[in-house]
């Protein structure tokens, strides 16, 4: 007669147990989300990454570039979003600036508030960008390169700029985008002279396995926000085209002499959120 009664109690805890759970597994959630949207997603990282690049010319060693991609104008990220970013490139004290696509979202109301912000980017030698699959999302494209343009960008849409200094160079390639735009990157490092070193922009990092045939030594890119929620043992849930290969950070192309740099970016598509995966403005020092 008492066994049924034991059965009927551990039935109970079990329940108990399980609701428990559950209820501790939707907190831990709630809590993830909170932290994903509510702080994470605006606590930009400052990465310092020293670089060896071997053909650099002496003149340009300890050149300090600051890299920055994504900024998603309009998913959740407002021209204030933009005077943080830009007041931390500038106390980096930056030789270079170079910015790598997705000015906007999918909206350009936010351009002309932005541009006056931007112009306040300074560097000696220079500021580079090219166009990423968000800025052609409403065939908008003209009107994201007039306003980088007009914030003091050199837009490197299939062409280079040749920087000097002390009779060396070192030159900034750009090509369109890859996904929506008309890369040419035979066009754009047409007549660089032999042996000069060559930085090319492009939003998508897994164009390397393009550029690896081209004289390339560093190629900078952002596209893939690094996964934008990275799970441990697993890391990033989901990652766009062209973003598989070269996620986040450092790489060496196989079996070639060209570096990519993929940046975790600033902004975020589709949710608002980050997890374990900061936004990030890195500043790389050539050696």
């Amino acid at each position: 007669m008492g066994d049924p009664k034991v059965t009927t109690i551990s039935r109970k805890t079990l329940l108990h147990k399980w609701f428990q759970a559950a209820l501790r597994l939707l907190g831990l959630g709630a809590v993830a989300c909170l932290y994903s949207y509510g702080w994470e997603r605006k606590w930009i990282e400052v990465t310092q990454v020293p670089i060896e690049v071997p053909s650099l010319p002496e003149t340009f060693k300890g050149m300090k570039l600051v890299h920055f991609s994504d900024l998603h104008l309009g998913h959740y990220c407002e021209p204030e979003d933009v005077r943080h970013v830009v007041e931390l490139i500038m106390q980096e004290r930056p030789d270079m600036i170079c910015f790598t696509g997705d000015l906007v979202d999918e909206s350009t109301r936010y351009l002309s508030a932005v541009v006056p912000i931007l112009r306040q980017l300074r560097a000696p030698f220079g500021k580079y960008a090219v166009l990423g699959n968000h800025d052609y999302r409403m065939r908008e494209q003209h009107v994201v390169r007039d306003a980088l343009s007009s914030s003091g960008f050199e837009v490197l849409d299939n062409r280079h700029i040749r920087v000097e200094k002390q009779g060396s160079a070192l030159c900034v390639a750009g090509v369109d985008d890859v996904l929506f735009g008309v890369p040419d990157l035979t066009r754009a490092v047409a007549e660089i002279p032999a042996g000069d070193t060559v930085i090319l922009l492009a939003h998508e990092p897994d164009f390397a396995q393009e550029a690896a045939a081209f004289p390339i030594h560093l190629q900078l890119s952002g596209h893939s926000h690094g996964g934008q929620v990275r799970l441990p043992l697993i890391g990033p849930i989901l990652t766009p085209k062209l973003s598989q290969k070269y996620v986040q950070g450092l790489y060496r192309v196989e079996k070639k002499d060209m570096q990519v740099y993929t940046t975790r970016g600033i902004g975020t598509t589709i949710l608002p959120i980050r997890f374990l995966c900061r936004p990030e403005v890195t500043v790389l020092t050539l050696r």
